[in-house]
């Protein structure tokens, strides 16, 4: 009785001083049921006495149903635990799809065992009750007796599991709701009844918990049938869902239990429902004999006959240890029998798994009450449930080992089922027989399939010629409107530089000069300074064409001396020297003028929309909003200032700045280049202009850091194109790229660098001429920064040239070592191949796994400590690609195989 237990020991889901009454199981209480309506017995053809035994019970073809079922279910996390973070997989590994479970040993090994169904935490309560216990509940309204129990550690579920009422949520209601629901939608309330029991063992004592005061209730076995029965026991009469989610709530509210470490509300008894069942079939019905009466052939009784039986749903308590729980006093006395209890049954699992001739069922009253649940012709599902927190680690391997054991009595009792030869053959002629009509069957369907395959190909031709034709005609009428549109745009451009004209007179009239500020001023001021460069320069021309003509004339027979031309050959090349300067400044002075001149424009745009009511509100709002529209103008394909830039100075114009003696200049002129060759529509220009040679020129010239990392940059931008990448080799790229990541010392300079030389890894035909010029070891230099972004981009270049290696090996067209591993990365991979950085590791990974397709590099692998990483990434990669990838190159390599069997590593 709960008021003899413990002080620590408390009623669950309530106190011990209420209850809460037991409403009338009446038929005014019935409710609809979830399933589907079904036709009344009276109104539909008798069913036979055994039907068919569900799908997921079967062990033969012949209707010999399964008898013992084992799931394994993993708790859903709770909020403690979600908060947490624990980590379940680190010790066990759920494998749903095939029904397995994985205890881990260690990293590399692990125990495998096989259930009939493997739950995962985020299995529903319907997918649990579907696989556990609704072929149970099935097989009980066919006249078996049935049994659904739940074992596990404290804490584990089981009781949510099987006893959850879901008074808030219904989709979480236990099996025993679930259960009684299928039953009563099954069955005919008019000739039909469905009555239950409900007990707990206490230690070791059988109490009612829908009346409490009957609290030793004693066991009584038939000793014709052996059938087990409580007759003491309270039998509540069920007629709607209401009555039993009543009944299981005043039962729960009975039942003992306690806070322990290992579980707030740990159950301290065994729960178990008894649900009997009788079903009347009226007319004429066949009957197996031998589960019936003995006979040996079908009778056809005159009267109703009925059919009972027995469904049992066992909530065990949870084992544990006492160490863990924290258990003392009573509650330890508690602990003890509920150990000896589940000891108890475990024994009796065993003798049944090894067929043992004396099964120890009377070693405890709870063996007791589940002889029926094992042999005969009981059905038996046990859900194994175990916990995701850590301090269920201990319990978890001898809670799975419990599963196992139960699964050999299924196992056992088949091999006794299959132990008659002659029925064996008959069924393998049977099953031959399907065989071969199923072979033809499908012969026949294959030959369809061909046929239809290839009529279907047939038409797809067609089609696929049909489309051509009419792609081509698409094609020249897209090339007639982009004509068209050419034609268009160029007529806008000739409209813009008509209305260019009248841009002083708005800011003249709309800005009286002083709106604009400092904007207007700077633009006046720039005019005034480029009108004095212009006119320098035509004052420049003109001295210089006369210096020409003063120079034919001392040319002429009769002029003047040696000394006079000297002095002129020198005034012209100061001269030369001016216009240069000269020509300079007015490309920079044009690209200044053009940037404010675009602001005018947008200005001049804001006012016309502002209008004048509006006012000008400051200068600075005005060219804040100015620079804001010119960005979004961009960003909507308008050009750019330096597209501007490109197109009114002149390619040429820019690339000769490069060599400008001004290092202000130089570094203008190579930024400039470098933001043309970022776009691909500018790549090819550049080059043909000259360009990369410019930047080559550039880069082996010039000593000043900024200037190398801008050119350093432009070449990996005209890298990306593989039409420039044999164009750098050619003109010495490699050895000017090797030589700055050398002697740069500026992170920023060795990713752009390193960028460079890995576009270049990624082309199949520039292998041997960039390991020769020394390209791989620059590479493995600029490791040295220790900067993420250019150790990403060293590691990038590396996973590039070995995936270009693996292909050309596969093509037949490579043999012999990876160039990499000659020139010495492989040790630098394996060191780096779990970085923390992610691109780092990805490009990494997918290196080792292009090295690893060349079996000539497996043996060197395998000394350098390769083969353990690749181990790795088949498992815990998080990439899916790169995980199978590793597994496809290991599987595939003789080398790799027989090393993983010598070392017991599986993949």
């Amino acid at each position: 009785m709960a008021s003899s237990s413990s002080s620590n020991n408390a009623f669950r889901n309530g106190s011990s001083g209420t209850q809460r009454p037991l409403k009338p199981l009446n038929a005014s209480n019935l409710k609809s049921s979830s399933f589907k309506s079904r036709v009344h017995p009276s109104h539909a053809p008798p069913p036979s006495f055994r039907r068919s035994y569900p799908s997921t019970f079967s062990a033969s073809d012949d209707g010999v149903p399964g008898r013992v079922r084992v799931a394994v279910r993993l708790r859903p996390r709770n909020q403690e635990e979600l908060a947490a973070d624990a980590d379940f997989a680190e010790y066990v590994e759920l494998q749903p799809e095939l029904k397995r479970l994985k205890l881990r040993k260690n990293n590399w090994d692990a125990d495998t065992y096989e259930f009939d169904d493997v739950l995962t935490e985020f299995a529903s309560q319907k997918r649990v009750y579907e696989a556990v216990a609704k072929p149970v509940v099935e097989s009980v309204l066919d006249g078996y007796n049935g049994t659904v129990m739940a074992y596990g550690q404290t804490g584990t579920g089981k009781t949510f599991t099987l006893g959850h009422l879901g008074d808030d949520d219904t989709s979480s209601r236990g099996i025993m709701v679930r259960a009684m629901e299928d039953i009563l939608a099954e069955i005919s309330l008019e000739t039909d009844s469905v009555s239950v029991s409900y007990l707990q063992l206490y230690m070791e004592a059988v109490q009612d918990l829908l009346v409490p005061a009957n609290d030793n209730i004693s066991i009584v076995e038939d000793p014709k049938t052996g059938d087990v029965s409580v007759p003491g026991a309270t039998v509540a009469e069920i007629r709607d869902h209401q009555s039993i989610v009543e009944l299981l709530r005043l039962g729960e509210a009975h039942r003992i239990a306690a806070n322990t470490k290992l579980n707030t509300e740990s159950s301290r008894s065994h729960a178990i429902l008894m649900v009997q069942i009788k079903r009347s079939f009226t007319g004429q019905e066949d009957a197996l004999s031998s589960e019936i009466d003995n006979s040996s052939h079908l009778v056809k009784p005159s009267k109703p006959i009925v059919r009972k039986s027995k469904l049992v749903l066992v909530d065990l308590a949870g084992s544990e240890r006492v160490h863990k729980s924290g258990s003392e006093g009573h509650m330890l006395e508690e602990a003890k029998s509920i150990n000896l209890s589940l000891s108890s049954l475990g024994k009796c699992i065993n003798a049944l798994a090894e067929n043992s001739s004396h099964v120890p069922i009377r070693d405890s009253k709870l063996t007791r009450l589940l002889k029926d649940s094992f042999g005969g012709s009981a059905r038996t599902s046990l859900i194994v449930t175990i916990g995701p927190s850590p301090r269920h680690r201990g319990e978890t391997s001898s809670t799975i080992l419990f599963g196992q054991r139960a699964m050999k009595v299924e196992n056992m009792l088949r091999i006794k089922e299959e132990f008659d030869y002659k029925s064996l053959s008959r069924k393998l002629e049977i099953q031959v027989d399907k065989l071969i009509a199923e072979n033809e069957r499908q012969k026949k369907a294959f030959d369809n399939e061909v046929e239809r395959i290839n009529q279907e190909a047939q038409n797809h031709i067609a089609e696929v010629e049909r489309n051509f034709a009419e792609a081509l005609e698409k094609e020249r009428l897209r090339s007639q409107m982009e004509y068209m549109e050419s034609v268009k745009e160029l007529e806008e451009k000739l409209l813009a530089n008509q209305q260019r004209h009248d841009r002083d007179d708005f800011i003249k009239d709309n800005c009286n000069g002083e709106e604009l500020g400092p904007v207007s001023e700077e633009v006046s001021d720039l005019r005034k300074l480029l009108q004095n460069e212009i006119q320098l320069r035509k004052a420049a021309e003109d001295e210089v064409n006369k210096l020409k003509e003063q120079y034919e004339q001392f040319m002429q027979p009769g002029a003047g001396g040696d000394t006079e031309i000297i002095r002129l050959h020198k005034i012209l090349e100061d001269e030369a020297y001016k216009k240069r300067k000269l020509e300079e400044e007015v490309a920079i002075l044009q690209s200044q003028l053009l940037q404010l001149t675009f602001e005018a424009d947008q200005a001049k745009k804001y006012l016309d929309r502002s209008g004048s009511a509006n006012g000008f509100s400051g200068v600075d709002s005005l060219m804040s909003q100015i620079r804001h529209s010119q960005l979004k103008e961009t960003m909507n394909g308008q050009k750019a200032p330096t597209a501007s830039l490109f197109e009114h100075v002149g390619l040429q114009k820019i690339l000769s700045l490069l060599e400008s003696e001004d290092a202000n200049v130089r570094i203008h002129a190579v930024k400039v280049v470098a933001n043309l060759a970022a776009e691909e529509a500018n790549q090819e220009r550049i080059v043909e202009s000259g360009g990369l040679t410019s930047l080559l020129m550039v880069l082996r010239s010039f000593e000043d850091e900024t200037i190398r990392r801008v050119a350093a940059g432009a070449i990996a931008n005209l890298a990306m194109n593989e039409a420039n990448q044999e164009l750098i080799m050619v003109q010495g790229g490699i050895s000017l790229l090797s030589m700055t990541a050398a002697d740069a010392e500026d992170p920023q300079t060795l990713r752009m660098v390193a960028g460079a030389i890995a576009n270049l890894c990624g082309n199949d035909k520039l292998q041997m001429k960039l390991r020769s010029e020394g390209g791989i070891r620059a590479l493995l230099g600029m490791v040295r920064c220790g900067h993420p972004d250019v150790l990403s981009q060293v590691a990038r270049g590396i996973a590039n040239f070995a995936k270009c290696e693996s292909r050309a090996s596969t093509q037949g067209l490579k043999s012999g070592r990876s160039l990499l591993i000659e020139d010495g990365t492989l040790p630098w991979i394996v060191q780096n191949a779990n970085n923390e950085a992610a691109p780092i590791r990805r490009h990494i990974e997918l290196a080792l796994c292009h090295l690893a397709q060349q079996e000539v590099n497996a043996k060197e692998m395998i000394s350098g400590g390769a083969l353990w990483e690749l181990v790795r990434i088949s498992r815990d990669c998080s990439r899916e690609d790169i995980r199978a990838l590793a597994r496809r190159t290991l599987n595939s390599s003789s080398t790799f195989r027989s090393e993983m069997r010598r070392l017991r590593i599986e993949c």
